[in-house]
């Protein structure tokens, strides 16, 4: 029979299984499709962070959430319109996150008497009437997997694998999706495994067909496409952003990239990515352990390369004696912090703006370094360029802030024009010192800058080290006012860098008003989507939000003053509040969250109206 077809929006579905399910894939594989048809696309891939959980467990299961839709999207949503569960445990850790009302598609295969026990469900779920209240569709994706793959001689292990395959192809069809780009993935994912590429296709389309046989589903859904502007777009994550960052903006400065790092997550894909690109000049170096990473990176920065590196808060911890030396020898170096969850190891798989105070002060002695944010996935190819432009121009370490619901999520990304990108320019040495002149390698320009000496060039020797450097000659010194003017001087070069950034903007709401949410890193989505609703319900709400977090911009205390109140809302322990009293003397009202996750929309909105009222 012929199925209707409603138009809608906006879609958020979240797909939920055993962390051996195919989970992260499926909802990769449904964003790239949705990005690529023109959607606005946003995602969170929620982990589990016991890695090793029995499987069946609660503790197991692991989540990917997205948005879709045809206006704009700035989150994954906050409640789910559709959820996919492939056993129990998935629904008891999910449900709660679905709209009342909303779509179930359980796999039947996953709610035996096993699977109960282990999510501690005394009766099952899906014939005791507490799923009353939504739209339950029960399906046996197990069997009619095998079922599809009875003659392809793969092993049971193997044809239960291509069960989220099934998922892919049926939530395809319900949403007018093309399988093209899958199938084009599957058939490059498993080239030299021709069997699996054929189970994979043949499970794919069976899931896609069984929604036009199946009687169950009388409705499909179109999601038409957003009104981006104009350009060749992609779907791109977090981490991928940043490392196409870091090759575009050597790229601009004319350096060559060395990489060093310590697989950690979530920061390890940042290594994975880079080392595909060896093209473009950019050498990857896997170390033994952090230390070994950043030593490597000042050494290639010394030796006239841009010198990266990366990891999250532990290793970052681990890496601040020798950032505190590039401090000192005052060379350019992009530190790349991955937050999570803390302290310790903590979270590994859980996002958190848990480093904020980690990266303006967590050095040995007085070492301040800029601080840049990101806010949105896309936005740290953008936010990382500003960060190297800065760390090569004014001869400093800069750490850049990502976080795990950044660097793990998605959205659709417009690919810039080579000519729009920011130039950078290379303070290097251009001539030697006149003959019987010593070679000074701390003078300074106006923006108290030094310039950058690359070995083997004659007359340009220098000392190296983390004793105290002599002012202009570079020599050691034990000099207690050397010391006192080296200190400051580094301090007032980072204070300097304010004259050379853009001020900081209200993106919504007026100029001047009642309240001020005021944000950075990845909460902005969140924050925009809260804004915009109060605004559309009459309330005097505005929103700004910090790229530039050491220094601030300089109009910060103009903007704050501007509100009757200013909230600033953090996945934190009130870290950016802290700062935000001590530098400014000004209050603001903390709001924050440590959980793991990020703020949902609506947490805003009854926060903001608390504080209006």
């Amino acid at each position: 029979m012929e199925k209707e077809i409603l138009e809608k929006k906006d879609v958020t579905i979240l797909f939920a299984g055993d962390s051996g399910d195919g989970m992260q894939l499926t909802g990769n594989q449904f964003t790239f499709t949705s990005a690529l048809f023109g959607n606005d696309v946003s995602t969170f891939p929620n982990f589990p962070a016991e890695i090793r959980a029995p499987q069946g467990t609660v503790a197991g299961v692991s989540g990917f959430q997205l948005r879709f839709g045809s206006v704009e999207v700035f989150t994954p949503g906050d409640d789910s319109d559709v959820l996919v569960v492939m056993n129990a445990a998935a629904l008891k850790a999910n449900i709660s996150k679905l709209k009342r009302g909303g779509v179930v598609i359980a796999n039947t295969s996953g709610f035996d008497n096993k699977n109960l026990k282990l999510s501690h469900y005394e009766v099952n779920p899906l014939e005791d009437g507490s799923l009353d209240d939504y739209e339950l569709h029960e399906v046996d994706i197990t069997s009619l997997t095998r079922e599809a793959l009875v003659d392809s001689g793969l092993a049971r292990k193997d044809v239960d694998r291509s069960k989220n395959m099934f998922v892919l192809g049926f939530l395809y069809w319900m949403y007018s999706r093309d399988l093209a780009s899958t199938i084009q993935f599957i058939e490059e994912k498993f080239a030299k495994k021709p069997e699996l590429i054929e189970s994979n296709l043949k499970v794919l389309k069976t899931g896609y067909h069984y929604g036009d046989t199946s009687e169950t589903f009388g409705t499909r859904y179109q999601v038409k496409k957003a009104k981006l502007p104009k350009g060749k777009y992609r779907s791109i994550m977090g981490n991928q952003a940043a490392a196409y960052g870091i090759i575009a903006a050597a790229k601009q400065a004319g350096l060559k990239t060395f990489y060093g790092s310590y697989p950690i997550t979530p920061a390890s894909d940042i290594l994975h990515e880079l080392s595909k690109h060896k093209n473009f000049g950019v050498k990857t170096y896997q170390a033994e352990d952090e230390i070994a990473a950043i030593c490597a990176a000042i050494g290639a920065s010394f030796g006239g390369a841009l010198g990266v590196t990366a990891s999250s808060g532990p290793g970052i911890a681990l890496k601040g004696e020798a950032l505190g030396l590039a401090v000192m020898l005052e060379l350019p170096l992009l530190v790349i912090n991955v937050q999570r969850g803390g302290p310790s190891t903590g979270l590994p798989t859980k996002t958190e703006q848990s480093d904020l105070m980690q990266a303006l002060y967590g050095r040995n002695g007085e070492a301040p370094i800029p601080v840049i944010a990101a806010r949105t996935p896309s936005d740290c190819f953008s936010s990382i360029m500003e960060a190297i432009r800065i760390s090569v121009e004014h001869m400093t370490p800069v750490m850049f802030l990502s976080d795990g619901y950044l660097a793990n999520g998605a959205e659709p990304w417009a690919y810039p024009e080579a000519k729009d990108l920011p130039k950078i320019t290379v303070p290097k040495v251009t001539q030697k010192p006149a003959e019987g002149e010593a070679y000074l390698p701390y003078l300074r320009d106006e923006k108290l800058v030094r310039e950058w000496a690359i070995p083997g060039m004659e007359g340009l020797m220098h000392r190296l080290g983390g004793l105290e450097k002599e002012d202009r000659t570079g020599n050691i010194s034990y000099d207690p006012e050397n010391h006192e003017k080296m200190v400051r001087l580094r301090a007032e070069k980072v204070e300097r860098i304010a004259d050379f950034i853009p001020d900081l903007k209200i993106e919504q709401g007026p100029e001047k008003g009642k309240v001020l949410v005021l944000g950075w890193g990845s909460t902005y989505g969140s924050i925009r989507m809260a804004v915009d609703q109060c605004i559309k319900e009459g309330l005097e709400v505005s929103q700004a939000h910090f790229r530039y977090l050491n220094p601030f911009p300089k109009n910060t205390a103009e903007i704050m003053a501007s509100f009757d109140h200013v909230i600033i809302p953090e996945i934190n322990d009130k870290q950016l509040v802290h700062v935000i009293r001590s530098k400014f003397l000004m209050d603001a009202i903390p709001f924050s969250k440590i959980q793991g996750l990020p703020f949902t929309s609506s947490e805003l909105v009854a926060k903001i109206k608390e504080i209006y009222a």
